[in-house]
C-alpha cells in the first residue's frame, strides 16, 4: 500500500504545506505567505497570519493532492532553525495532527530539507551546496555522518540584505527579483567593500555602503540606482561564488547544488556554472517552485529520517530556533 507524508514547513513567512509519497513522488505544495506592508519580517504578525490560514493551506494541500487526511501515514514539519514564535505554530500542528490521527511524527532540520529536496529533484547523489535565502547563507558538502559546513555568512543572509536594501531604496517586496531586472539596465560598476574572512563571508559593510549611495549627492547624477543595484549583485555574488569555488577544491565534490529563494537569480547561476566548468563538476539548480521554502523539502526529508530512524517522540519535536545542520546525523546517507 503507498504511503503517504505530509510536511509543515514554518521557519518564517511562509506556511507550507506538502505531500509525497514514500517514493519521493510529489503529489502537492501549497504555500501560504505573509508579505509585510512595510519594513522587514514581524514574527508576531507572521504567527497570527499562520494561525488564521493554516487549516486551509492543509486542506487545498489535501485536494490538489487528491487525498484526505486519513490517508496521511507520516507528519513531518520543520522543527529547526528559524523564528521560534513562528517555529512553535508548525510544530503544534504537527503534534496535533500526529496525535489525531495516531501516525508517527518527525521533526526536520530546514536547511537539510533543502539540500535533500535538490537532491531528489536533480537526480543528484553527492554535491557541494551553496544553499542562499532570506535567513541563510551556508556552503555545506555531506562528510563523516554530517551536512558539514565549509563556509556561511558572519552576519546578515544573502537574501536579507538584498531585501533590506530594497527597502531602503523603496523597492516592493519581494526585493530580490527587482533587484535582479534593475541590475539588468546598469551601466557601470561602482566599488564595494568585499569581505571574505577564510571561508566566511560579511554582508553588512556591503550593504551599509550600498545604503549610504542612495542618500549621496551623486545619486540620479552620477550613478543610477540600476548601477547600485548591479554592483551589490555583482559584489556579493562574487563573495559566494569564491567560497564556493574554494570548498569545491577542497572537497573535490563532483556535482555542485544551488538552492534556495536566492538561486533563481541568473546571473548567481552563470557565476557558479562558470567556476562548476573550470573544475569539471556538475552544477544543478533546484527547480524555482522548490528552491524556496516549501512543505514538499519537509515530508520528503521526513520521509528519509522515519525510514532510517522511525518515528520521533512529542519530547524529541521541541522547536530548535539556532540548531545547525552541522550538529545533526544523516543516517539515510551512511
Amino acid at each position: 500500500m503507498t504511503k503517504f507524508a505530509l510536511g509543515i514547513e514554518s521557519t518564517a513567512h511562509t506556511f507550507g504545506v506538502g505531500i509525497v509519497n514514500f517514493d519521493g513522488t510529489i503529489l502537492s505544495k501549497v504555500n501560504d505567505i505573509y508579505i509585510p506592508k512595510e519594513g522587514g519580517i514581524h514574527p508576531v504578525m507572521v504567527k497570527e497570519q499562520h494561525l488564521n490560514n493554516f487549516r486551509l493551506t492543509i486542506e487545498k494541500a489535501l485536494i490538489e493532492a487528491k487525498l484526505t487526511i486519513n490517508q496521511i501515514s507520516l507528519i513531518a514539519f520543520s522543527q529547526s532553525p528559524g523564528l521560534g514564535p513562528v517555529l512553535k505554530i508548525g510544530a503544534l500542528v504537527a503534534r496535533l495532527l500526529s496525535q489525531k490521527l495516531h501516525i508517527p511524527l518527525i521533526g526536520v532540520n530546514h536547511c537539510i530539507a533543502h539540500v535533500e529536496i535538490g537532491r531528489l529533484l536533480c537526480d543528484i547523489e553527492d554535491p557541494l551546496t551553496l544553499y542562499v535565502s532570506g535567513g541563510n547563507t551556508i556552503v555545506s558538502a555531506f562528510e563523516s555522518g554530517a551536512y558539514q559546513i565549509f563556509g556561511e555568512t558572519l552576519d546578515l543572509a544573502i537574501g536579507n540584505m538584498l531585501d533590506s536594501f530594497a527597502r531602503d531604496a523603496n523597492i516592493p517586496h519581494p526585493g530580490g527579483p527587482k533587484i535582479e531586472r534593475l541590475a539588468l539596465d546598469a551601466s557601470k560598476y561602482i566599488p564595494l567593500p568585499y569581505v571574505v574572512k577564510g571561508m566566511d563571508l560579511s554582508f553588512s559593510g556591503l550593504y551599509t555602503a550600498a545604503k549610504r549611495l542612495l542618500n549621496s549627492k551623486k545619486f540620479n547624477t552620477i550613478y543610477t540606482l540600476s548601477d547600485i543595484a548591479y554592483s551589490l549583485q555583482e559584489n556579493s555574488f562574487a563573495m559566494l561564488t569564491e567560497v564556493t569555488e574554494r570548498a569545491l577544491a577542497h572537497t573535490e565534490k563532483k556535482e555542485v547544488l544551488l538552492t534556495g529563494g536566492v538561486a533563481a537569480n541568473k546571473r548567481l547561476q552563470e557565476m557558479i556554472a562558470s567556476i562548476c566548468q573550470e573544475h569539471n563538476a556538475r552544477f544543478e539548480v533546484v527547480p524555482l517552485k522548490y528552491a524556496g521554502d516549501n512543505g514538499a523539502m519537509i515530508a520528503w526529508t521526513g520521509v528519509l529520517r522515519y525510514l532510517s530512524e522511525g518515528s520521533h517522540t512529542i519530547k524529541n519535536t521541541i522547536i530548535k530556533p539556532k540548531e545547525r545542520m552541522d550538529n545533526i546525523t544523516i543516517p539515510w546517507r551512511n
